[in-house]
This record gives C-alpha cells, sequence and structure tokens, in this order.
C-alpha cells in the first residue's frame, strides 16, 4: 500500500447554491462531491509533495472503452507519454478487485506504466511489468529516469 502525507495546502471550496471545489487542473470550480474531494487532494499531493508538473497532468478526460465513452481521473504524463492512471474513488468505497479492473480497463485505451488506486485513505499502486502487475509501495518519482 501507498501511504499518502497530503500537503498543508488544501483545494479552495465556496459555497453557493451547492458547495463546489477549485479544480486547480481544469482551472475552474466543480461541483464538491466526496469524489472530486479525493481528486483535488489527490492532485495537490502529486504537484507539492511528489512533484509532478501540473501542466503534465490531465484531468477527467473522455476515452474509449470498447463502444463505451469513459472518463478517467487522472492521467501524468512523462516524455509525451502516458506515465500513470489514476482511479479516485470515495472514500466509502473499498478498493476492490473490480476498481482494479476498471482502472486497467482504462489503461487498455491509455497504455500508462503505472497504475493507481485510491479512495483518499487508502492508496495501491502497481507498476506493468510484461503481462503482468507488480504491486508498488510509493508514488513513482517524475524526475526519475526511465
Amino acid at each position: 500500500m501507498i501511504r499518502i502525507n497530503y500537503p498543508e495546502h488544501k483545494p479552495q471550496i465556496r459555497n453557493g447554491i451547492k458547495e463546489e471545489i477549485f479544480c486547480i487542473n481544469r482551472k475552474k470550480w466543480v461541483l464538491l462531491t466526496p469524489e472530486e474531494w479525493v481528486r483535488q487532494n489527490l492532485l495537490l499531493y502529486l504537484i507539492h509533495k511528489v512533484g509532478y508538473p501540473k501542466s503534465l497532468i490531465a484531468v477527467e478526460r473522455q476515452i474509449k472503452v470498447g463502444d463505451l465513452s469513459k472518463r478517467f481521473d487522472i492521467v501524468c504524463y512523462k516524455n509525451n507519454e502516458p506515465f500513470i492512471v489514476i482511479e479516485c474513488k470515495k472514500m466509502s468505497v473499498s478498493l476492490t478487485d473490480d476498481v482494479l479492473m476498471q482502472v486497467l480497463r482504462y489503461n487498455m485505451k491509455v497504455n500508462a506504466k503505472y497504475l493507481i488506486i485510491t479512495n483518499g485513505l487508502d492508496c495501491f499502486g502497481f507498476e506493468k511489468e510484461e503481462n503482468r502487475l507488480k504491486e508498488i509501495e510509493v508514488f513513482p518519482d517524475y524526475a526519475e529516469r526511465d
């Protein structure tokens, strides 16, 4: 399991008709849902603690998985290629095999080297090695050479 030490910096939240959270990557206010809270805090962790460039992180982009249109949560790029695909769930969702299968389906299209699943409390990571997954215990370092 990957241990996440979230930064002191917290996402901006505002109250209007509905509560919203500011997405620093999409540069807009979005509805604050339990899953969005996890996604935004993880983005801050990636940028402020792990050192991923904000400009190389894609959030909530549409992809085709078979005949279906789906949206991945987060993809980090490195050397113009997908490096990590991340699936975020709300805290009350257990990180089951179904969640892992979801990120694996997305990765059939994305083709990233690393896969991460998190619910904000628990976080599991995997590295693709040929035809198998190897569990990792830390986020891959962006600065690390391939």
